[in-house]
Order: structure tokens, then sequence, then C-alpha cells
């Protein structure tokens, strides 16, 4: 890859990453308001149960699986100078979504009751009703979200980038103007609820027309059809089922995490998401907007010399940035999850149970960076069949051995600071712990960190699985675990810098530690990677020297 390739990718990647951190960070404003109007009343698991579906069918039919079947295919024709034959191919997913979903709409409105019973079978009588209801409004903003993430497709296919992640900012805006409403004129739940859900639909309507305004300029000649005769709309639809099969079993592994965790001590299911909260924040911001801007380029020049240098110089970039965040969040996660959490309620116990939770996490980082890598290469190949497989692998892996290690780890828990287990050991028996204990623990106990090196050691195998199944495809080339053992000393050293300085450092506040230690473990770490000639490492070092110069001349 040229220096202007990967100065382009790099430059794409950091708008991508841009926009998904303003709206992570509105979206966070928005679950703050949503749990200040609603609570955990009746009404707060009305709306959280008719968010279920509008999410389902985002996840599986929206970015995921639209941008790995109709970018490649999009990208290529534009590349090969057709134009018109793409904006035919365009016009026609965008009718086809529409009809589709249009169709999913009208069952959502017409049979929202019984819809409502299947998702909430203990809830009775208004609660039941409301969700119904609630059920009707959000269900018409499928075809708003769905229809966004075509607008993804064909922005990011012309390297516009930016203004496609940073749509979802309306989405929250419109709903947090909403719940500032409700709060100001002091709404009752029930009507806050429907509030909630209109500023949804209305939240929607607004991103999706935002990203259509950004399609329009492109002047391309899109023109709505149905048209599914076409021999690459075809080849679309037959890339786009695996795809969603891929994002279904997903959809489901994370449905039996929660379903296991229930099998666990109370305070199982609250760190698991806790803990997910910072785990997912690295893969969307730097494994998920590389992969977004590779696609397109991948896909444009599909032959194996150019593929194989984008994949090797993705690898490189992610694992170098994943390692380091692992070191992070395995020496100081504490201290940015007392910072973020721990207040009221919240004791120093939970903070430590969540910390540990997303440290074995964070083992899982490197090897979900280089998956996303790996699946874009198969992706603009036109293969959604193989990262599919390799998921249902991932998933199957992980809850075997999260079913085997999470009831031994329940009998463990922290009590002021210090680890203890339940009588009998960690060993005694295998299955949960007693109704008595599991309902009202006194302390936090360990079964979600279970889960969490099941979720970590699932990772690695798709890693390897979709590496083995490339070096197939591409020519012979280096192991994907080459780039992370070339930073292995370095992540090492940053963290065994860490953790001593924290022993030597008397106690202080969370911010202080953090002000202090990240920009240590930064340091090391490029340190010995410059010693080792990691090539990121390197171009970081020569833009900060350059910076200097600047600076040293201007003054």
């Amino acid at each position: 890859m040229s220096s202007e390739d990967s100065s382009s990718t790099t430059s794409s990647a950091k708008k991508i990453s841009a926009g998904i951190l303003l709206s992570r960070l509105t979206g966070l404003l928005r679950e703050s308001l949503l749990r200040s109007v609603l609570g955990l009343g009746p009404a707060a698991d009305a709306f959280a149960a008719a968010l279920r579906i509008p999410n389902l069918l985002q996840n599986l039919l929206g970015e995921g699986s639209l941008s790995s079947s109709f970018i490649p295919v999009y990208s290529r024709l534009i590349s090969e100078g057709k134009e018109e034959e793409a904006g035919k191919v365009a016009g026609a997913i965008a009718g086809l979504l529409i009809a589709f979903t249009g169709g999913l709409t009208l069952i959502g409105i017409f049979m929202a009751k019984p819809i409502a019973k299947i998702l909430t079978p203990g809830f009775t009588s208004e609660k039941l009703d409301l969700t119904a209801d609630l059920i009707k409004i959000t269900t018409c903003g499928i075809g708003f979200l769905v229809l966004a993430a075509w607008c993804l497709g064909v922005l990011n296919s012309h390297r516009k980038f930016f203004l496609s992640y940073v749509a979802p900012v309306i989405w929250n805006v419109a709903q947090v103007i909403v719940l500032i409403i409700a709060i100001s004129n002091n709404w009752e739940p029930t009507k806050a609820a429907k509030a909630a859900a209109w500023g949804l639909l209305v939240g929607g309507a607004a991103q999706l027309l935002l990203q259509f305004s950004g399609v329009l300029k492109l002047r391309n000649k899109i023109r709505i059809s149905f048209d599914a005769k076409n021999s690459h709309v075809k080849e679309i639809v037959k890339r786009f089922n695996p795809a969603v099969i891929g994002r279904g079993v997903v959809q489901i592994s994370a449905y039996f995490d929660l379903l296991l965790a229930s099998l666990l001590a109370t305070g199982a299911v609250a760190a698991l998401i806790s803990a997910q909260v910072l785990y997912i924040l690295p893969v969307s911001l730097f494994a998920l907007s590389l992969a977004a801007a590779e696609l397109p380029e991948m896909s444009r020049n599909i032959d194996n010399a150019n593929l194989l240098r984008r994949l090797d110089q993705g690898i490189k970039k992610v694992s170098f940035l994943m390692l380091i965040t692992s070191v992070i969040y395995i020496s100081l996660g504490d201290q940015i999850i007392g910072i973020l959490f721990q207040w009221g309620s919240f004791s120093r116990d939970d903070t430590i149970l969540v910390a540990a939770t997303l440290a074995v996490y964070s083992l899982g980082l490197p090897a979900i960076g280089c998956t996303r890598i790996l699946q874009t290469a198969l992706y603009a190949r036109g293969d959604t069949k193989t990262p599919a497989i390799a998921a249902s692998m991932r998933v199957a892996i992980a809850l075997f051995l999260g079913l085997l290690l999470m009831f031994p780890l329940d009998r463990l828990y922290i009590s002021d600071g210090s680890l203890n287990s339940e009588s009998g050991g960690l060993f005694s028996d295998w299955g949960p712990l007693s109704q008595g204990i599991r309902s009202l623990p006194e302390n936090p106990h360990l079964g979600a960190v279970g889960l969490a090196a099941a979720s970590a050691m699932g990772a690695w195998f798709e890693m390897f699985f979709l590496s083995r199944k490339t070096n197939k495809e591409l020519p012979p080339r280096a192991s994907q675990l080459s780039p992370i053992s070339k930073l292995l000393p370095a992540a090492l050293t940053a963290l065994i810098v860490v953790t001593a300085g924290r022993l030597l450092l008397p106690a202080t506040n969370e911010i202080l530690t953090n002000v202090i230690f990240i920009p240590l473990a930064l340091v090391s770490y490029i340190f010995i990677a410059n010693k080792n000639k990691v090539e990121e490492s390197l171009l970081i070092t020569k833009k900060l020297k350059a910076e200097s110069e600047k600076l040293r001349k201007y003054h």
C-alpha cells in the first residue's frame, strides 16, 4: 500500500471515529435522561420491550449486513466507471428494502398486541397495553433506520464517511429534546414513554433525511425500482443472506449471555452490561472505523497483491491500537470505572467486579480488531459465508466455555477489596448457587468474569479460523499473530510500568491516577515499540517531532 493510500485510509478512519464518538456521547445523554424520566418502573419496562423489534431488525438488516453485501458490488461498479449501472443497482436495492421493511412495519402495527405477548409473556393489563401501543410507534421507524444504512453504503462507497456516522447524533438529539420537554413539564411516565417513542420515530426520519441529502449531492443517477432480476442485485441478495445469518447469530449470542448471567448471583447482568459499555468503545472507534474505511477501498481493486497489502496494513494498525487499549483497561480499569459508576449504591467492591470483567474481556480485543479486518477482506471478495460460519462457531465455543466457567467462578466473591469463596470452595459443586445466595448476595460474585473469559477465548478462535481461510485464498503471508507478537514487549513493558507505579505511588483519587498513568502507559508503549521498529509507532514519533519542530520555529 502506498503512503498516499495509507494516509487516505487513516483520514477516513479518523472521520468515522469522530462520528461514532459524537453519536456515542449523545447516546449516553439520551440514556441518562431516559432513566431520569422513566426510572425503573412499568413504563421503562414497556419502552425497553418495544425497542426490541426495531433494534433487532436494524441489527439484522442494517449497517453490518447491508454494508458487507452492497458496498463491495457498488464500489466495484463505480471504480470500473459504470456509474449508470451502479445507480440502477443502488435504486433497486433501495426499492426492495422499502418494500420489505414496509411489509414488516404493517405487521408491527396490526399485530402489535400478539407481538407484545410473545416478547413479554410476563406483562399483564396496562403494562401489556402500553407495550403494544409503543410497538405500533417504534416499528414505523424500521424503514427509516434500514434506509439510513443504505445511505451509509452509498456514501461510504464514494468515500463520504463522516456524515454517515455522525447522522445518529440527530436521532439521539430528537429524543433528548422530547425527554427534556417531559422533564420540564413533569410528565407522568406513561405519557413520557409514548413521547419518547415518537421522538425515536421523528429522529429516525431526520437521520435518514440528513444522509439522503448527502446522497443527492453525489448527483448519481439513482432511480428507485424493484428490479430483482439485475445480475448485480442478485449478487448482493446472494451475499446478503449469509450476512444476515451471521448477524443473527451474534444477536442470539447476546441474548444467551444475558440468559446465562441471570442464573448467576444478582449483579452479574449489570456487571456484564457495565463492562461492555467500555469494551465496545475501542471496537467501534478503532476496529469498526478502520474496517469501514477499508471496505470500499478493498472492493475497488480486489487483485490479490492489493488486497494483501491493505489487509496486512489494516491488521498492523488495529493491533497497535487494540493492544494498548487492553493494557490500559487491565491496569487502570478500576480507576476508569470508579469515575464513571462509583457513586450512590455502587460500591468499591462493585467497581472491582466490573473492572475484573472488563480486564478479561480486554484479552480478546486484539483478536476482535484483527477479525474485523479479516472479515472486510472476505467481504471485498464477495465471501459473506465464511464470516457467518466463523461467528457461529465463536458463539458455540463461547457458550460452552461460559457454562463451564461461570458457576465455579460464581463461588468467588469480593468483600472489602479481598477475594473470598463460598463454603466448599471453587470446585465444590458445578451448578448455580443456592437461590438464597443468588437472589440476595451480600457481596459481588465473579460469575460474570467467567462469561467474559469465554467471550475472549471465542474471539481468538474466530480470528485464527478467519486467518486460516484468508491465507488459503491469498498468497502465502505472515500470521495475524506477527504484528501482535512484535508489540508484546511494548505491551508488557507498559503493563509493568503502570502496575509498579500504582504500587509505589500512594493511593490518590481516580482522576489523578488516570491523568498520571494513561500517558505513562502510552509513552512506555510507544518507546519500546520504536525500539522494535514498529511502523505505526515510528509514524507517531515522526509526526510528534514534526509538530514540535513547527512549534519551535513559530516561537
